[in-house]
Order: C-alpha cells, then sequence, then structure tokens
C-alpha cells in the first residue's frame, strides 16, 4: 500500500496489463526491470513502493492473467456441464485462447516461470505458477472422478493417469503453439484425445462410453 497522504498516480489495472502481457511473451527471466519501467510508465522507485520487487510484480501479473485470458481454464469447475463436455470445454476453450492474435501466444502459466533447478532465487516465481498448475491438475482431478462416478468413465479408470494425460496435453499446447502449429490441428488433437473418453470398455485407459 502507498504511505497515508500519497495517493498511487498511475492506472493499477493497466500497470498489471502492461506487465502480464510482457511477462507472457518474454518470460520472467528474460523481462528486465528497465523494460518493465518502459512497458508500465512507471519508475523503479514507483514499481518497488506498488509491488515490493520484480518478483511481487510478477504475482499480481500472473493473478491478473489468471482473472482475466487465464480464466478460460475455469469451466473445468462447472458441475452443470457433464465431466466430458467440461473436459472438451477446457481443451477447446484454452486452444482458442491460446491462438488468440490479440495476445502473446500460449500460455503464460505455461512459459513464463522460471525452470532453473537451483537456488532458492526464484523460488517465489516458481511456486506462483506451480500453485496455478496445481489447481488445474486438481480441477481436472476432481472432473475425472465425476465422470467415474456419473458412469460416462469405467470403475476401474485410472484417475491419476487420464488426470496427467488430459493436463500434458492442457500444458503442451503452448509448445505447439509457439511452434507454429495451427489452432485447426490442435483442435483435431483435442479430438482425438477426447475419443478416449468414448472408447469401449476395456481399451488402455479403462474408458468406456457415456
Amino acid at each position: 500500500m502507498p504511505p497515508a497522504g500519497r495517493p498511487r498516480t498511475f492506472d493499477e489495472e493497466l500497470v498489471l496489463e502492461a506487465a502480464m502481457l510482457l511477462f507472457w511473451r518474454q518470460g520472467y527471466e528474460a523481462t528486465s526491470l528497465a523494460q518493465l519501467r518502459e512497458a508500465t510508465g512507471l519508475s523503479s522507485a514507483s514499481l518497488y513502493g506498488a509491488f515490493g520487487s520484480k518478483e511481487g510484480l510478477f504475482t499480481r501479473a500472473v493473478e491478473h492473467y489468471v482473472a482475466g485470458p487465464g480464466s478460460v481454464t475455469d469451466v473445468i469447475a462447472d458441475e452443470a456441464l457433464s465431466p466430458r463436455e467440461a473436459i472438451a470445454r477446457l481443451l477447446h476453450g484454452s486452444i482458442d485462447m491460446q491462438t488468440d492474435p490479440s495476445h502473446p501466444r500460449g500460455c503464460l502459466v505455461a512459459l513464463s516461470g522460471t525452470v532453473e533447478a537451483h537456488g532458492a532465487e526464484h523460488a517465489g516465481v516458481r511456486e506462483v505458477v506451480a500453485a496455478r498448475r496445481a489447481t488445474d491438475r486438481a480441477r481436472i482431478a476432481a472432473t475425472v472422478s465425476r465422470g467415474v462416478t456419473s458412469g460416462e468413465l469405467a470403475e476401474d479408470t485410472d484417475v491419476d493417469a487420464v488426470t496427467a494425460m488430459i493436463h500434458g496435453f492442457l500444458l503442451g499446447i503452448s509448445t505447439q503453439v509457439c511452434d507454429g502449429i495451427p489452432a485447426q490441428r490442435l483442435h483435431a488433437a483435442a479430438d482425438a484425445l477426447l475419443a478416449y473418453w468414448d472408447a469401449p470398455r476395456g481399451n488402455a485407459s479403462g474408458l468406456r462410453p457415456a
């Protein structure tokens, strides 16, 4: 919070939008404070005063993304949809969002966090994006479990394996998009994955038709 008597003189939503787009396009580590200052129009003092650090700004930018373009994955939690429909909307909606030319391609959560394996310097950054991935993974697992309970999937379905298959596809959309794979082909791939949901009892995934 700014000190008493010194209200902020900038639009925080616009600042977060600019920072989000920059982190999304370049990733956390490749984005410098100089670039953030230029993109947001704020001085170092203002950035640090409002967000505490580059990491603090990244955390808020991820929250901004999750509430905006990233909210496309929230459909997976809609229990008014059948489990299969929720998964279908998750995958196809994510493809549409990640290939939208109005913003950087891919998924900020999948692409922007550091993957540095040693040291604690970027631990907070890793935790921010890992937490969002964990949320998506848990919601997918809940939907797969709901598919078993509702009878869409076989009773002996390996929920963890099917969850990993769906979540792995979801995360992999980003690299496919960045490699130039067209949206039409990705939608076809999503339909191929969904075919496993509709496969007859006895296949390797333990799935059966609804």
